[in-house]
């Protein structure tokens, strides 16, 4: 599977980065097995937070004999500095590691919760000092939302990220204003060494009141010849790598997209934006 520098972090970051949303809820047998698959994948970079249900319980007996393997990164939702703090030490407790290779605020998807985390005895006081200690190498925010680029172009201006996550699909794409942003905040992220991690590739809609044929927050694309089109399509922009998808029978089909990645070309990216139109947008 290609790899790809995670911008001043200086890892090589496998293409496809395991979405640990998929461990929501798992027996630990079958938690073994996806892991086992993750391995012989190849991937290289593990993506958890504790808000992803059973996840940091099931990566954890892993880590003691596979730490070394994984740039493992992980986040919080707390925005205060007490509480970011603890809630670090439990992740690290859970996950049976000493140390995070990457530390992110998760879900900031208002500026609202961009000035709560970066104002004073905010929880970007936690991650600073946190990376002083050892504890993070690195520090990175994500979220999700219409206007999430637009938020951590502003994230950027406050502050040196060494990581952004952000949705991106083509469906998302053909909305104007969330392109204009998109394409200006990756823009900004390649200036600035910063690496860039998607999520939401494989978006088709909003699950509406159909019924859930996966257990993804969003109705994704389930076939292998749209999962392969959507992949191509993220991976041929400038970023790092795509979070696979938060369901364990979809993963194997973006693994698999990941390994057979093709670039498109700008006029086929254009065309995948324009037939994105067709579908509800999952952020409005």
């Amino acid at each position: 599977m290609e790899t790809r520098q995670l911008g001043r972090t200086g890892h090589m970051s496998t293409v496809a980065v395991f979405g640990a949303a998929a461990f929501w809820e798992i027996s630990q047998a079958d938690a073994d097995q996806v892991l086992e698959s993750v391995i012989a994948a190849g991937i290289n970079h593990i993506d958890v937070a504790p808000s992803y249900g059973q996840a940091e319980m099931r990566i954890g007996p892993w880590m003691p004999r596979e730490r070394g393997r994984f740039f493992l990164g992980c986040k919080t939702m707390e925005r205060t500095k007490e509480g970011a703090w603890k809630e670090m030490q439990d992740s690290l407790k859970r996950l049976q590691t000493e140390t995070f290779d990457l530390y992110q605020f998760h879900a900031v998807t208002t500026m609202e919760e961009l000035d709560a985390i970066t104002m004073k005895g905010g929880a970007l006081e936690a991650f600073v000092e946190a990376r002083r200690a050892g504890l993070t190498k690195f520090i990175g925010i994500t979220g999700h939302g219409a206007e999430s680029p637009k938020i951590y172009l502003e994230a950027l201006r406050r502050f040196d990220f060494d990581t952004v996550m952000f949705p991106l699909n083509f469906v998302q794409m053909a909305n104007p204003a969330f392109r204009k942003h998109a394409e200006e905040l990756i823009v900004a992220c390649k200036a600035k060494d910063v690496g860039m991690l998607i999520i939401k590739s494989i978006t088709k809609a909003p699950w509406g009141e159909r019924q859930h044929t996966a257990t993804t927050l969003y109705e994704p694309f389930d076939k292998s010849d749209e999962i392969q089109r959507a992949v191509n399509f993220v991976l041929s922009h400038d970023v790092t790598g795509l979070c696979t998808a938060g369901d364990t029978h979809v993963l194997p089909l973006v693994i698999q997209a990941c390994e057979n990645f093709s670039r498109q070309s700008r006029d086929e990216m254009e065309e995948m934006i324009q037939s994105g139109k067709q579908f509800e947008p999952l952020f409005t």
